[in-house]
């Protein structure tokens, strides 16, 4: 599998209001000076806005959000987005909770996945709290869609490109909240997706919710998804972050995919999230 470039260097001035650490060539920075309680200036927010376009998913330690405190920084960056797939938390719809402990039937996040792709407009991005962490594991995995693109081979981009495929809410949800009156959304997306913000181009299938790829047969399809699948997992284009209680991942869910690893049974895992309304994918 050929290594994707690197992305390029952010511009070599350090911002005055915030600290950013990069993790990884491709993607992913720690980000400091900043208390999320706060009500940050525009000043503040736009750096941060800038970040993610940089990083695609950064990261913040010490924080001590509550409920209205992460709802009022998500809203910064959008509308917030009601979770149709599973509960959100009692008084709070915009927040879900994600929980794992010894009695857990269901952990959130354990494959690989863009957030609710199978929404006509999926997600911009997530803002997860995690105030409880087991003493070891629980980490969680992004993947760069845009270095998975990149390093694709020109014949492969020029064969993806234009190709739609659909993503289905059903097989996922079906199980977790089987409940005959409700149904998921089903929505047809590029294959290749161009970024609104960066206009850069990314992959966008993923395991957890892509099913076909309309314009080819099944096994063409089935063999093409497998290979994409593969493909996004290289660990060349990842950044693993090992959470500490009061930590904060805040990514974006139209160029990363990401992976909640499940090995810390029976130990708890436990936090918030709110969810960034997002836009209909445009294709190249």
């Amino acid at each position: 599998m050929s290594l994707a470039p690197p992305l390029p260097q952010v511009a070599a001035a350090v911002p005055s209001l915030i600290g950013i650490s990069p993790l990884t060539q491709r993607i992913g920075a720690e980000i400091t000076g900043v208390d999320l309680t706060d009500d940050l200036s525009d000043a503040v927010i736009d750096e941060l806005k800038q970040a993610i376009a940089d990083y695609q998913v950064i990261f913040f330690r010490d924080q001590n959000l509550d409920r209205e405190s992460h709802k009022a920084f998500g809203r910064r960056f959008g509308e917030l987005f009601i979770h149709n797939g599973v509960a959100s938390i009692p008084d709070h719809p915009e927040i879900v909770a994600i929980h794992a402990d010894a009695n857990s039937k269901y952990i959130a996040g354990d494959n690989w996945h863009s957030d609710l792709t199978m929404n006509p407009e999926p997600p911009m991005g997530s803002i997860l709290y995690l105030h409880t962490m087991p003493p070891v594991g629980g980490d969680t995995i992004w993947s760069s869609m845009y270095a998975a693109y990149d390093a694709l081979s020109p014949r492969m981009k020029d064969h993806i490109e234009g190709l739609t495929a659909l993503h289905d809410g059903e097989h996922v949800y079906r199980p977790i909240i089987n409940d005959p009156t409700k149904t998921y959304p089903c929505s047809q997306h590029p294959v290749v997706r161009v970024h609104p913000v960066t206009g850069r181009k990314t992959i966008f299938v993923n395991p957890s919710y892509t099913t076909r790829i309309v314009e080819l047969p099944e096994p063409e399809s089935d063999a093409l998804l497998a290979y994409l699948y593969q493909h996004c997992q290289d660990p060349n284009f990842q950044v693993r972050f090992r959470w500490r209680p009061h930590s904060v991942a805040f990514w974006d869910n139209r160029c990363t995919q990401h992976f909640a690893i499940y090995d810390y049974y029976p130990h708890v895992r436990s936090g918030f999230r709110v969810t960034i309304a997002g836009d209909t994918p445009r294709g190249p």
